[in-house]
């Protein structure tokens, strides 16, 4: 599953919480799918710490990358410090 790979991918992050759901039933024959899922993103992890929402963004997609737009093909990211919880 997806879902698993995302976890996989995303450990290093160590995170205290880490949501994902797949939301790609909501999104099929949109246009522009080349057949990627649709997952929402949720990830509580110390390193957000004093990073901006663009900075913790980049450091998911780094990770993800090679994965979109095939395998992903829209993500929303709740990328959180535990302090801001």
């Amino acid at each position: 599953m997806m879902e698993n790979i995302i976890q996989d991918r995303l450990a290093f992050l160590k995170p205290t919480k880490m949501n994902i759901i797949d939301e790609s039933y909501m999104h099929k024959g949109h246009a522009g799918n080349t057949g990627g899922g649709h997952f929402n993103l949720i990830v509580v992890s110390e390193i957000f710490q004093n990073k901006s929402t663009m900075e913790r963004h980049r450091i998911i997609y780094s990770a993800l990358e090679d994965l979109i737009p095939n395998e992903i093909h829209a993500l929303s990211i709740k990328a959180i410090a535990p302090s801001e919880i």
